[in-house]
């Protein structure tokens, strides 16, 4: 993993992959998916995730203050679909899973590894956008990404040595598409 610039922070979510919310409080931790996250401003960085009333996942988000957006990949489908449609309030998924995460840079969040792309975030408080939306915002207060998908601001879609890493984009029902062509516009003249 290699930091990323905050001002390119954004750039890790804005073309609208599945995340895994990562959250620890009083020696609980879990990961859970959401399709529904996006940039809502570049400086400082801050973005909006979907975190429903009845996860366990909004209750350490809540408690703590603090939360990690990680950006899975293809090779992730089957975890990021088993982790979306269990609670982790009766078992660490960490634990019954066998998965290894590092302790994030700032914040100290468990990051997930074998993803491609990392932000920790503080929880920026909107009261009525949690209560009435399930839209907790966040500060980005550290960004990584692997090397082999993500470099000098941008998403470096398709190569050959990154395919297992390219982001998934939830379409229902357990089924996913993948971000694996790029296309270079031009302006029109």
């Amino acid at each position: 993993m290699q930091t990323v610039e905050l001002r390119h922070a954004s750039r890790l979510v804005n073309h609208g992959p599945t995340v895994l919310v990562g959250s620890a409080h009083g020696g609980r931790r879990n990961l859970m998916a959401a399709a529904w996250s996006m940039p809502v401003e570049f400086t400082p960085p801050r973005i909006v995730v979907v975190i429903d009333k009845s996860t366990f996942t909004r209750g350490l988000v809540t408690a703590s203050g603090q939360f990690v957006l990680s950006v899975p990949g293809r090779h992730q489908a089957d975890l990021v679909y088993t982790l979306g449609s269990e609670s982790g309030e009766a078992a660490d998924k960490f634990a019954r899973y066998g998965l290894a995460a590092d302790a994030g840079p700032v914040l100290g969040l468990p990051l997930l590894q074998g993803c491609g792309a990392h932000l920790e975030c503080r929880l920026i408080e909107e009261p009525h956008a949690q209560a009435a939306y399930d839209c907790f915002f966040g500060e980005v207060v550290s960004a990584q990404a692997d090397e082999r998908i993500f470099g000098n601001g941008h998403w470096l879609v398709p190569t050959a040595d990154n395919a297992d890493l390219h982001t998934l984009h939830h379409l229902g029902a357990g089924l996913f598409g993948v971000a694996s062509e790029a296309v270079q516009a031009r302006m029109l003249t």
